[in-house]
């Protein structure tokens, strides 16, 4: 289990729209650096389903060559089939990454939970590894597709030992608090914004799109309430809600993107695949002045 604050990371491009592998390594050592315990490559916050499964593959194996520890890596490796979500697996566990976020297969809707349970039945023989560990993806309001509690409590009971765990984004904290009552289960909120009551709960702590661009914070606040100070901890936790409300308020992709640009002076960052669109010039800018003038938070 990864312990802390764990960022879905972005997923650079360069002008061509190749993976800009010395920025994804730059960008992971400086989250790894700078308060995260963990990252989740190629989940929605990078663009996972506008990549390739050989360009992840690809950028997986630069991260480490980079001297990224797999052991901090939860690779997202769900896809609408299952032999190339096996396959996404295999390699992570090759890797030895800590683990693998798996989405349902999405593109069928209204599928029936034994469905569901059957893909993930086959996904587990067909990946037929004790090492397999997998941290379901349930972010029903993007795939369309949701793990209901009975499923995801199924599916850990059956399979304790490989269904680890469960990164919640639905944004429903009656849905997370459910997750947390599975004995047993590991479960990171999808955002920071219920971090504090989900550790009380016994979450780890979350993995949050914010965290490429507010981890210190988000860390400490964590931190915090790991080492019990939840006074101090609900304090700072004022300022990091009122962030992610504010990002909320834009494209959360593309204005991350876009500030990273802006930050580092690097123009590519920006630089995003269709259907993805980049935020007008004056929209970053009053996002900008928006977090500088509110929290102190400088790009």
């Amino acid at each position: 289990m990864i312990k802390g604050l764990i960022a879905p990371i972005l997923t650079p491009f360069d002008d061509q729209l190749a993976v800009d592998q010395e920025k994804f390594n730059a960008l992971a050592h400086q989250l790894l650096s700078n308060g995260c315990a963990g990252l989740a490559p190629f989940g929605t916050t990078g663009e996972a389903l506008s990549v390739g499964s050989a360009e992840r593959e690809a950028a997986l194996e630069g991260l480490i060559k980079s001297g990224v520890d797999p052991a901090v890596l939860i690779p997202g490796t769900g896809l609408c089939n299952l032999p190339d979500t096996a396959e996404l697996c295999r390699h992570a566990l090759e890797l030895g990454c800590a683990g693998v976020m798996t989405l349902p297969p999405f593109y069928y809707k209204g599928m029936s939970d034994q469905g569901l349970y059957d893909y993930f039945v086959r996904l587990i023989e067909t990946i037929n590894d004790v090492r397999l560990k997998i941290y379901l993806y349930h972010i029903p309001q993007v795939s369309g597709v949701g793990l209901s509690i009975s499923l995801v409590a199924r599916l850990h009971k059956e399979f304790p030992e490989v269904v680890v765990g469960i990164k919640d984004s639905s944004g429903d904290w009656e849905n997370t608090k459910a997750l947390l009552g599975i004995d047993g289960l590991i479960v990171y909120p999808g955002a920071e914004l219920p971090v504090i009551e989900a550790i009380r709960l016994g979450a780890p702590g979350c993995i949050s799109a914010t965290a490429n661009l507010n981890s210190a914070r988000i860390a400490e606040v964590i931190s915090l309430c790991h080492a019990g100070e939840w006074e101090v901890a609900a304090a700072k936790h004022e300022s990091v809600c009122g962030i992610r409300k504010l990002f909320q308020e834009y494209a959360p992709i593309p204005a991350q993107k876009a500030l990273l640009a802006r930050q580092l002076d690097q123009p590519s960052w920006g630089n995003l695949r269709p259907p993805f669109q980049p935020i007008a010039t004056e929209r970053v800018e009053a996002l900008a002045e928006s977090l500088d003038r509110q929290f102190g938070l400088r790009f």
